[in-house]
C-alpha cells in the first residue's frame, strides 16, 4: 500500500533523508493532472558549515525556508536559465535541503515531454533544470508543503537497486563530500 510521507520523515537528519528518498515518488498534481516520478538521484546540503550550502553565509530573504521545519520545496533560479527542486528537512533553525537531480518518469510523461520539447524519456527528467521543466516547478512554489494536494513523496514500497555515494555536481567548494546518492542500476541517472 503506497503512503506519502509525513513532515516528519522531513525532520530526520538530511543525510538520512537523502538516501531514503532513493526510489521514492515525487508527486505533482496540477491543472492538467498528476506527474509522478521515481526519485533516482539526490544531493545533501547541510548547514552554514557546508560551503557548497545556500545557508553558508547565513539566512536572506532567499533562502529562509531552509530555516524552516522540514518538509517544504525550495526552488531556486541559477545560470539564468534552470530552477532547482531540493526538499527542506531538518527542524526549525537547521538550514538543510536534499537537491533533487533526476527523476525516472512514471506518470503524465507526456505532458512532461511538452514542457521539455523532449520526447525521449531517459532524457527528460536526467537532470535537476530538466525535470523542473518537466514537472512544471517553478520559483513560486517555494515554501509549498510536500505533505498537500499539489506536491508529496510517495512510498509505494519499490525498493531501488543498490544506493550509491558519490561527490556533488558543479559545486567548486566541499567537492570532497561524498554527499550525492543515486540508484546504480537507474537509467535516468543524470551523471554516474
Amino acid at each position: 500500500m503506497a503512503s506519502k510521507l509525513s513532515c516528519d520523515f522531513y525532520r530526520q537528519p538530511t543525510l538520512d533523508v537523502a538516501k531514503t528518498l532513493i526510489g521514492k515518488k515525487f508527486v505533482h498534481r496540477n491543472s492538467k493532472g498528476k506527474l509522478s516520478g521515481r526519485i533516482v538521484e539526490v544531493e545533501a546540503y547541510i548547514g552554514e558549515d557546508d560551503p557548497a550550502c545556500h545557508a553558508r553565509f547565513g539566512m536572506t530573504g532567499r533562502n529562509s525556508v531552509m530555516y524552516g521545519d522540514g518538509g517544504h520545496l525550495y526552488v531556486y533560479f541559477i545560470y539564468g536559465m534552470y530552477n532547482m527542486l531540493n526538499f527542506v528537512t531538518e527542524d526549525e533553525g537547521v538550514p538543510a535541503a536534499v537537491l533533487i537531480r533526476a527523476i525516472e518518469p512514471l506518470e503524465g510523461i507526456s505532458e512532461m515531454q511538452a514542457n521539455r520539447a523532449c520526447i525521449d524519456e531517459r532524457q527528460l527528467c536526467s537532470g535537476p533544470g530538466k525535470l523542473c521543466q518537466a514537472f512544471g516547478v517553478k520559483v513560486s512554489d517555494t515554501g509549498k508543503s510536500l505533505t498537500g494536494a499539489e506536491f508529496s513523496v510517495v512510498d509505494d514500497g519499490i525498493q531501488p537497486g543498490q544506493i550509491v555515494a558519490r561527490t556533488r555536481i558543479g559545486i567548486r567548494q566541499g567537492r570532497d563530500l561524498l554527499w550525492r546518492f543515486y540508484d546504480s542500476e537507474s537509467k535516468f541517472v543524470s551523471r554516474k
